[in-house]
């Protein structure tokens, strides 16, 4: 894990392995790993934004929960984003199959599940 942890803070290691693959893939890699920084930027904001704008919700700390659960989310998906780089970048120099995930999924379904929960609290919690 710290191997993995180290390589990210140091592009001279990343690049001391195979050869360099075409420029354009190695773009289109940060490309990616920038879209998924503004997912967790937005996650972030989300989660900053339930804190501070939204009014009490019906049942005691969902509000507090909600911004919680986005910031703790923002924190993965950047998390995520940095390792997925450099995994990518790593497997493209090496000529080697890209490193398959199941992140997009299971964020796609935490997401859906929490809104469904969000949902069940807002309508079945106590009117003020």
């Amino acid at each position: 894990m710290w191997e993995s942890i180290r390589q990210w803070f140091d592009p001279r290691e990343l690049r001391s392995v195979g050869s360099p693959p075409d420029y354009r893939f190695s773009l289109a890699n940060e490309r990616t790993f920038l879209a998924w920084l503004r997912t967790g930027l937005a996650f972030v904001a989300g989660g900053l934004a339930a804190a501070q704008f939204l009014p009490p919700l019906p049942l005691s700390h969902l509000r507090e929960a909600l911004a919680v659960g986005l910031l703790l989310i923002g924190a993965a998906v950047s998390i995520r984003a940095v390792d997925h780089w450099a995994r990518t970048e790593r497997a493209m120099r090496l000529g080697e199959e890209l490193p398959a995930s199941r992140f997009p999924a299971v964020l796609a379904l935490a997401v859906a599940v929490g809104a469904a929960l969000l949902v069940v609290a807002l309508l079945l919690g106590p009117r003020t």
